[in-house]
């Protein structure tokens, strides 16, 4: 079990944890949430071993196989599939050793070929490969270059190498992070059949309600466990914090009232002794704080100055890129208060959609019109990087509002929680949370009548989450939103749009319908895989002989090569009858006896007799490796 005692945690001048205790059993599944800086990931990183406790003791079994989702990938040049496998390093390591092995042509290639098959390593290319087709790669991605892949691709290969290494603990942060939500319905099944034991830290809370089964709390630098997902954790904290709200305020009755007593009475002889104890009980009264509930965010999308009817009107559209169609035969009209969902598979051209319409992405063909004042408001993730690195937040808005007071600016910068030094700092120090939060501010400051927003949460934490949800929900302009988040969408869209073989098409059921029909739709684009597969190997098949040709084939190989194999298992025969007399003589010259004065002809001899049967064994392994590979090239050729 992982068993954390009194614990006391410290970045720098920060004290993260302070005197915290957590016991967690093996085979739970456990999410950590906490407000960014909290000390999450400091603690994945004392779990790992890569930090060390300030106080208290933190411990789990030393045995216990860890495997963690990293963050950056240095080596570029690897292909997808590789550095997958390379998660598993005992299997890697079993590799290695058979290839110096083969090599050298030594001995212990049939224990090696005997570990390797204990260890699975015979299907652990195939189970890598799907591992990446559960995550959205396709085939010919497996054997790509990482350094050809984006940044959020690259997150995805760290999954899948996490994944697969064996392991006994499953650190995972932020998993879900460019994800489309096909492929986190795959991750959520597959956690769910892991048999270790799982951390996960996410701000999903859809994800967290599937997978997990308890909640630990990083907050005031304690660990607080609570039974259930994140739902349960949401009501059962509200119960507790209504209940810490309460006593706080009867606490802070008592010390009103005590310290009435005390000013009163301290100074008269007659209550001296009872206005003494009160101030005595007045100190030993635990402090209780009251409930910070309100989260740091607060904004709204500042309200548009005009509308347009339609905004845009897109008709019998083609849609892709360098001439390759995605989507053909798009026809679409947003009107002002239209709230989209816009759901489909992976790669099937959602986020081709929002670059259409959002104009970054040229129509291949149709007709698209735009209304007289349309104003979007464009969110993806390449913007992110396209902000100044160099400016701060507030440099950022005072540019696209010149003329605007920088107080007003200020205030508007502190609903994304931009306070004081913090909006003034460049962004090259701000984290992918942080950034996107700018991102967000920059969008609800330009008074946008259109939203298009694709993967708009990732890096946000629970609190932005909440807050992003209420501002779409108070927002009175279109939106057409793109998210893995389904709780972003069931609470702030009311229609959905299905992207799916090629056509874009409105989507009638529910969300909870829609992920059975992904699932639906993975398995029938799995099935046609096989069964085009299968039309290959039977048009392979096709140009080969018949079965009765095939026997007499088989035969003919047979005879060919029975002398051969005859002579290796002649080898083989020997190989044992020299390696039992060389056992025998080992355990004679095993017996001290043996080096005694009157024994020294019969200790010659048998040195003798030890050193020729080594001799013989060596030569003889030697002619086994060459008669094996000769049949090889032989079986080889005859195929």
């Amino acid at each position: 079990m992982i068993k954390i005692e009194a614990l006391t945690l410290q970045r720098g001048p920060l004290r993260l944890l302070e005197n915290a205790d957590l016991t967690l059993h093996p085979g739970q599944k456990v999410g950590l949430l906490g407000t960014n800086g909290a000390g999450k990931s400091s603690l994945f990183a004392l779990l790992r071993g890569e930090l060390h406790a300030d106080a208290g003791d933190c411990s789990l079994p030393a045995d216990w196989r860890i495997a963690h989702m990293k963050q950056e990938i240095e080596q570029l040049d690897r292909l997808a599939i590789n550095y997958v496998l390379d998660g598993d390093q005992q299997l890697r390591d079993i590799q290695h050793r058979l290839a110096a092995a083969e090599a050298a042509h030594a001995p212990e290639l049939g224990s090696l070929y005997a570990e390797l098959e204990a260890h699975d390593g015979f299907s652990a290319d195939s189970r890598a490969r799907t591992l990446l087709a559960g995550l959205g790669f396709n085939s010919e991605q497996c054997v790509a270059r990482i350094g050809d892949f984006s940044g959020g691709w690259r997150m995805r290969l760290n999954l899948a190498q996490a994944l697969m290494c064996p392991s006994d603990l499953l650190l995972l942060d932020e998993p879900t992070n460019h994800l489309d939500l096909d492929a986190i319905l795959w991750l959520e099944d597959w956690l769910k059949a892991y048999q270790g034991t799982l951390l996960l830290i996410s701000h999903d809370r859809d994800f967290l309600d599937a997978v997990v089964e308890h909640i630990v709390h990083v907050d005031n630098r304690k660990l607080t466990l609570y039974r259930g997902g994140y739902s349960q954790f949401e009501r059962t904290r509200a119960e507790r914090m209504t209940q810490q709200q309460a006593a706080f305020e009867k606490q802070q009755a008592q010390r009103e009232h005590m310290q009435r007593y005390i000013a009163r009475f301290r100074a008269q002889a007659s209550k001296a002794k009872q206005a003494q104890s009160r101030l005595k009980a007045l100190e030993r009264m635990e402090d209780l704080g009251p409930a910070h509930i309100d989260s740091p965010f607060s904004f709204s999308f500042r309200e548009a100055d005009q509308q347009s009817s339609p905004l845009l009107d897109l008709h019998e559209g083609r849609l892709g890129y360098d001439g390759t169609a995605i989507l053909e035969q798009v026809k679409l009209q947003l009107a002002p208060g239209a709230r989209i969902g816009v759901l489909g598979p992976n790669g099937a051209g959602k986020s081709t959609l929002i670059k259409t319409l959002a104009g970054t992405l040229p129509l291949l063909a149709g007709e698209l019109k735009t209304g007289e004042h349309l104003a979007i408001g464009y969110f993806a993730q390449h913007q992110l990087d396209s902000l100044d690195p160099k400016a701060s937040p507030l440099l950022h808005l005072a540019r696209i509002a010149p003329d605007e007071r920088e107080q007003s600016l200020r205030n508007f910068l502190g609903g994304f929680d931009f306070h004081g030094a913090r909006a003034e700092e460049p962004v090259v120090n701000f984290s992918g949370g942080e950034k996107a939060r700018l991102a967000l501010a920059l969008i609800a400051w330009q008074k946008p009548n259109l939203l298009l927003l694709d993967e708009p949460t990732n890096h946000l934490d629970m609190d932005m989450r909440h807050a992003l949800t209420l501002a779409l929900q108070q927002f009175e302009g279109a939106m057409l939103l793109v998210s893995h988040d389904r709780a972003l969408i069931r609470d702030t869209t009311d229609e959905l749009w299905l992207v799916a073989d090629g056509k874009l098409s409105v989507y009638a059921d529910d969300l909870d319908t829609y992920t059975r029909w992904l699932a639906q739709f993975r398995q029938q684009q799995h099935l046609a895989l096989r069964a085009s597969q299968a039309t290959l190997d039977s048009r392979a098949d096709a140009g080969k002989p018949d079965a009765k040709t095939q026997r007499r084939q088989a035969a003919e190989q047979r005879q060919r090569l029975a002398p051969l194999k005859k002579q290796i298992e002649r080898m083989e025969q020997q190989l044992a009858r020299l390696q039992t007399e060389l056992q025998a003589i080992e355990q004679e010259l095993a017996d001290t006896g043996i080096y005694s004065p009157e024994r020294k002809l019969e200790l010659k001899e048998l040195l003798g007799r030890q050193s020729l049967c080594k001799q013989q064994i060596g030569e003889l392994e030697e002619q086994w490796l060459e008669a094996n590979e000769e049949l090889e090239v032989l079986s080889k050729a005859e195929d």
